[in-house]
């Protein structure tokens, strides 16, 4: 039976990330109003996309900078990674729970309203050398 639990251990282990990333859950705001916002930083430096985000008027550049910055130092203090060598290599924005609220309407009906939540991840990555492949 351990044998078992050691090669799911190992399988889940490699499946696992490798490269720094951070996650922010149920973030009050559409993550279709979020994935706007992460497509301007995908595949940008660490650099460019917080003054992309930093000088962005959408709601949903405060939150995407917060989970940059906090990828930034995840791969500073967990992986000994420079800041200056971090690129943006994926970054998506996945549908959260719903919170259900209701419209009073005529006739004594009602219309549901669902106010949705985002669980924005960013992904970083180291940029190669010119001789690398």
């Amino acid at each position: 039976m351990a044998g078992n639990m050691k090669k799911k251990t190992a399988r889940v282990e490699e499946k696992r990330e490798k490269r720094p990333y951070a996650v922010a859950k149920y973030i009050r705001i559409s993550p279709y109003k979020v994935r706007t916002v992460l497509d301007l930083i995908r595949g940008k430096s660490v650099a460019d996309a917080k003054a992309i985000l930093e000088h962005m008027p959408n709601g949903g550049a405060a939150p995407t900078c917060k989970v940059l910055m906090s990828a930034v130092a995840n791969a500073e203090h967990n992986m000994g990674m420079d800041r200056n060598d971090l690129f943006v290599a994926e970054c998506y924005a996945n549908g959260g729970t719903m919170l259900k609220r209701m419209q009073p309407v005529s006739k004594g009906r009602g219309h549901a309203i669902l106010k949705r939540t985002s669980h924005i991840t960013v992904v970083l990555d180291v940029k190669k050398a010119e001789g690398e492949l």
